[in-house]
């Protein structure tokens, strides 16, 4: 009977998701298609029409494209969970393996992986040299995307899966707060990445060089110090060789925390611009949002583990997914799947708090720069940024509060210009 229920549930939660992900996709290439003829009368004198006409057709077909993804992930949920696919592969597993030991864990996590990986594989190429190719953003070659996913791959392994031997094991031999050690290796692990990555795992994709031009470097070095920074290092980035949007950004953590440019974004802004573009960044710092996300992440993972923890002793919770659990062997690998699996299904429907808090660090952020930097310096910084990057100036209002982490650009540059009124 619970088995039925959940069922029911995961797909009625798996219809909804679709039905509303679907109108809200219509709804957005509807809005800008509407507005495609003419660029919204505050960016008139800055943003060329074709620029912004560029920028919906760009809009118009990755929002397309998502669509098609949507539905083959969709069907391939269904495939593995409902429709027997996980039940056949563990039991292949399990005749390779000879029995439910940690290396049947290990080995069901990987052959997931890898089979979610190669149906990914042909999307993520489209991705990359049809659709971004076709508005001028691709600067990849198919070697280097080909590398890139075997590194990507063989860096999952190697770090993917002591971690993954550590949380089974925990699962299997610590009781019954399991979850709750697994919990506190999970985030260890997560701020021993924050150090990792940007000396130890980035540099394997991208080159980093030190920033060399003295002017612009005395300038960020004034900047800095006057908001209380120290960072290790400034350095450039060469994003270029992938793809032509352009970022700053830093990382890092405690006395390794070091700023990145991407060399695009160099090119493309002068001196002053890119100061306030970094005053931004340096505004999420300074104002704890980056402590706030971490320790959201925690609490929030702290909660779900709790969840998985209940649910990986319920007989339900694996028929209810197409899946006969072992009465005489661990299913924890299983459960992880399977808790990956639907989790999303019935937590969609709160992106729009998850976008809530993250817009809210944006403005944030961008009063800290007008407040150490000139407001109108960042203001054509962006203009400039959502020109060369193609991004919409009139999304969809409800698609964007459920899947856009920054606010809309009206918005955005409208409380910027604010500022700079006699008034404020």
């Amino acid at each position: 009977m619970y088995s039925l229920t959940f069922s029911v549930l995961f797909v009625g939660f798996l219809l909804l998701t679709l039905l509303v992900r679907f109108w809200l996709s219509s709804r957005h290439i509807r809005h800008v298609l509407a507005h495609r003829s003419a660029v919204p009368a505050e960016f008139a004198e800055k943003i060329p029409l074709a620029a912004h006409q560029k920028a919906a057709d760009y809009t118009v077909a990755r929002t397309k494209f998502g669509l098609l993804t949507l539905v083959v992930n969709s069907a391939v949920l269904v495939g593995f969970t409902l429709l027997g696919g996980l039940q056949l592969l563990s039991s292949l597993l399990l005749g390779w393996f000879g029995g439910p030991d940690m290396l049947y864990q290990l080995g069901l996590i990987v052959a997931f992986a890898l089979i979610s990986g190669l149906i990914d594989l042909p999307f993520d190429y489209y991705r990359q040299f049809v659709l971004e190719a076709r508005f001028g953003f691709n600067k990849m070659t198919r070697g280097l995307f080909f590398a890139d996913t075997v590194k990507n791959s063989l860096i999952g392994a190697v770090i993917g899966l002591p971690l993954l031997w550590v949380i089974l094991t925990l699962m299997d031999k610590s009781g019954s707060l399991w979850w709750f050690y697994a919990w506190l290796v999970w985030s260890g692990f997560q701020l021993l990445m924050l150090v990792l990555y940007p000396t130890v795992i980035a540099p394997l994709f991208n080159k980093f060089t030190p920033l060399d031009d003295d002017s612009l470097r005395a300038r960020i070095e004034g900047l800095m110090q006057r908001v209380g920074f120290a960072s290790k290092g400034l350095f450039v980035m060469d994003g270029s060789k992938r793809s032509a949007h352009g970022n700053a950004y830093f990382s890092g953590f405690g006395a390794g925390k070091r700023i990145v440019f991407f060399d695009t974004l160099l090119a493309r802004l002068a001196p002053h611009e890119i100061e306030a573009v970094l005053a931004h960044e340096l505004g999420h710092f300074k104002l704890k949002h980056i402590v706030k996300r971490i320790t959201v992440m925690f609490a929030i993972s702290l909660v779900f583990l709790a969840l998985l923890g209940y649910l990986k002793q319920q007989a339900w919770f694996y028929t209810g997914l197409g899946v006969d659990p072992m009465l005489f062997g661990s299913n924890d690998a299983m459960a992880l799947i399977l808790f990956m699996l639907a989790l999303p299904i019935f937590t969609f429907l709160l992106s729009p708090l998850s976008s809530l808090s993250s817009r809210k660090h944006e403005f944030e952020a961008d009063a800290f720069a007008a407040q150490h930097t000139n407001a109108q310096d960042l203001v054509s910084a962006l203009v400039k940024l959502y020109e060369d990057n193609a991004s919409t100036l009139t999304p969809d209002p409800l698609h964007s509060a459920f899947y856009d982490s920054h606010p809309p650009a009206s918005l955005r540059i409208g409380k910027l210009h604010a500022r700079l009124s006699p008034a404020h």
